[in-house]
């Protein structure tokens, strides 16, 4: 048997809580909610591909992002890696866990045999940090369970080599220098108001029709059709649950990310010595009440199978009303960091 010495800590997102544990492990203190700060993660993409019948959305950047933002702006080197087979990435990971080294590995969730069953969903771009072995099973950190866990070999090489979006291909990293010292306050300073700017322009500035406040009215605006091209009531109620689970369910904190974009915006105010900034905290915390107030609606409405054409045309408004709310938000923001 080998096991690092790894302090184990769940969180309310994968892979800004998984970063955040694993810079702790390297010497490095961050919360979760400022490495998603500082990444500029917060979010809204619209997304509709021939093969969907219904559109998604996210509200937060593509995976990896947030660890390659945060390793520009602080100095911090990771080492990445993508395999074309399990036994050359099991060979791999094996070797770096025999060194000592905690290892990130991207899995699709559905293969975690140790979270119950009703919660595995086929998700590639889920994060653990591998911290041992014994015996076939790899020990991992999953910041959505309560402690270490146990993964067998085959479920683990299965999860590394899924297919369909977001495969992962045997994708892991590890951390392989931080700066000396620890990280500069002025440094981190710098890469919080980067992080500001970044989210704000995004949200605002950029000229995507499905990205940012701009994404988010399409959405909103592509939602009546929907009865019209479900097959069934099941199904149309399955795609109007589906916005609950993106804003409550995957590892967001709750609001889709506002939450943790509030936490985040708390801790920038005392660090950048920027009251207004804890001040906008509150106003994106009572944006979050209003996501969660939409997120409890269509979850009500999905289960009473109560999907008129009326009830879509709440939740466009409640959408567009969140967009709205979002757009002065960041607005103010970036006016707040230029």
């Amino acid at each position: 048997m080998s096991q690092i010495q790894f302090q184990h800590k769940m969180a309310a997102h994968c892979e800004s809580g998984m970063l955040s544990a694993l810079l702790a492990h390297n010497g490095l203190t961050m919360s979760e909610p400022m490495v998603f700060g500082a990444s500029g993660a917060i979010f809204f993409v619209f997304i509709k591909t021939p093969h969907m019948v219904f559109p998604v959305f996210d509200m937060r950047n593509r995976p990896g992002d947030i660890r390659k933002n945060l390793g520009k702006r602080l100095g911090i080197k990771f080492s990445t890696q993508k395999f074309r087979d399990p036994d050359t990435a099991r060979a791999s990971l094996e070797a770096l866990i025999d060194k000592g080294i905690p290892t990130t590995v991207q899995v699709d969730m559905f293969y975690m045999d140790y979270i119950p069953s009703y919660m595995r969903v086929h998700f590639n771009a889920h994060f653990i940090v591998v911290v041992g072995k014994e015996g076939p099973d790899f020990l991992v950190s999953d910041c959505y369970y309560p402690s270490i866990s146990r993964l067998s070999s085959d479920s683990l090489d299965k999860a590394r080599f899924a297919k369909s979006d977001f495969a992962p291909k045997g994708f892991q990293f590890h951390v392989e220098s931080v700066p000396g010292g620890g990280i500069n306050e002025d440094v981190l300073k710098k890469a919080v108001l980067q992080g500001i700017k970044q989210a704000a322009s995004n949200m605002v500035k950029l000229p995507v029709p499905f990205i940012g406040i701009k994404g988010m009215r399409r959405f909103a605006d592509n939602i009546p059709a929907w009865p019209q091209i479900a097959r069934n009531t099941d199904a149309l109620s399955h795609a109007i649950m589906s916005i609950h689970i993106t804003l409550e369910e995957r590892g967001t904190g709750g609001g889709g990310f506002r939450f943790m974009y509030a936490s985040f915006l708390q801790e920038a105010a005392k660090l950048l010595n920027r009251p207004e900034l804890a001040d906008m905290s509150k106003k994106i915390m009572a944006i979050g009440d209003r996501w969660r107030e939409l997120s409890l609606f269509v979850a009500r409405i999905g289960k009473d199978r109560d999907l008129g054409d009326n009830r879509m045309q709440e939740i466009r408004q409640m959408v567009r009303a969140r967009a709205d709310e979002e757009e002065t938000f960041f607005k103010q923001l970036l006016v707040m960091v230029k």
